[in-house]
């Protein structure tokens, strides 16, 4: 089943960016977009996920253009439906982890799964504040508030940029394990190619072309 479906996608602002971008992503798929440092790569997990409207072409979610649907539709996708993981956490620095984790939660009427933490192994930091962290154990706390509201697509640009090649595989894992509970899907930016070959498809953006490879 297609979830997400972007087509002829064009980015231009003094310049254009990328142009006729086309992607697709079904129930249960991982998704790579592999590109050198500038080309666009954020721009378009933006596009795809509610937060910046393209300057032409069309964003698909269940079949629905979800730049023809209002403001609050859009809202109500990214809140309940989309999960973005940024390389930067934003988490609430005044508050414990748990707090942030149970805000996310609270906001989508979703249980905070333990197993979840578990396996991100954040359990013990959970009543510290996110401040005190170190910058592995706030990304994967922001990984965890992410999961924790059960989104259908995860958008995630370059989740494991800030941590050690052991932990950045741990992390992996909970992600894909978690697709394919809930026959979901992800979206990913990264630079690491190893990472890109475990997903189910991987596209490269350069030239301003989007190509499937």
């Amino acid at each position: 089943m297609e979830l997400l479906k972007g087509v002829n996608l064009t980015q231009a602002f003094d310049y254009t960016l990328f142009e006729g971008a086309n992607l697709s992503v079904n129930s249960g798929e991982s998704v790579a977009i592999l590109g050198v440092s500038g080309c666009g790569k954020s721009t378009l997990l933006h596009i795809l996920s509610t937060l910046l409207k393209p300057t032409s072409g069309e964003v698909f979610y269940n079949e629905k253009s979800i730049y023809s649907l209002s403001n609050d539709e859009r809202l109500n996708i990214r809140r309940n439906d989309f999960g973005i993981i940024f390389q930067s956490h934003y988490l609430f620095k005044g508050f414990s982890a748990f707090e942030n984790i149970e805000l996310s939660s609270a906001l989508t009427k979703q249980k905070i799964d333990d197993e979840i933490l578990e396996k991100l192994k954040i359990t013990h930091v959970l009543q510290q504040k996110v401040g005190d962290l170190s910058g592995g154990q706030q990304q994967r706390v922001s990984i965890a508030r992410i999961l924790c509201k059960k989104p259908k697509i995860i958008f995630a640009d370059e989740p494991t940029g800030n941590l050690d090649k052991a932990t950045a595989n741990d992390v992996m894992s909970v992600i894909f394990d978690y697709i394919k509970a809930i026959k979901g899907a992800m979206i990913l930016v990264t630079h690491d190619e190893n990472l890109a070959k475990s997903c189910s498809k991987i596209y490269r953006l350069e030239n301003n072309k989007l190509l499937e490879i």
